[in-house]
């Protein structure tokens, strides 16, 4: 099982992660974050709105914070412009780092049941799993990301985990 440190570590390298990839995506032009590259989501653009759209869905499921509109087809578009988009990122990062801050970690012991939307069906699992799987769900988009970025000639900084920069750590 999970504990409050791992989840407050993992929200900070969040943050870190999206600022990384965010900076690169400064880089580039709108055409270029939104052009079809192959991905699950197909564009940089439509996989970080992905992205930040299930982060709200889970924390409306872990902390009853607003349930963002729209369902998984929608996620891709929910905010089409770039700087609104790394604004509200910016922002929601914030806000995960200050949940998982005060977090009661016996909360993690507990369960959680939803419908899922994605496996329309009522599903119910320990809490530790579900916040593991937010992290590691954000990580795996990321990923793609981050592939996308270096087939549009950047270079994102470094994404290991045990180089995340001092200040991003606390």
């Amino acid at each position: 099982m999970i504990d409050k440190q791992f989840v407050e570590q993992m929200a900070k390298y969040n943050r870190w992660q999206n600022a990384n990839l965010y900076t690169c995506g400064d880089a580039l032009s709108d055409e270029d974050r939104k052009r079809e590259r192959g991905a699950f989501f197909g564009s940089i653009h439509a996989t970080l709105n992905h992205l930040l759209w299930a982060d709200r869905m889970w924390m409306h499921r872990f902390a009853g914070m607003e349930k963002p509109s729209g369902d998984l087809k929608a996620s891709v578009a929910h905010t089409p412009d770039w700087q609104d988009l790394k604004h509200e990122r910016e922002s929601f990062d914030e806000v995960i780092l200050r949940w998982a801050e005060s977090l009661d970690p016996a909360w993690l012991d507990g369960e959680l049941t939803w419908v899922s939307g994605a496996a329309h069906m009522e599903i119910t699992r320990k809490k530790w799993i579900l916040v593991t799987h937010m992290f590691n769900h954000q990580t795996h988009h990321r990923g793609q990301v981050h592939c996308m970025i270096t087939q549009c000639g950047l270079r994102p900084r470094d994404t290991d985990l045990p180089f995340m920069m001092p200040a991003s750590v606390g």
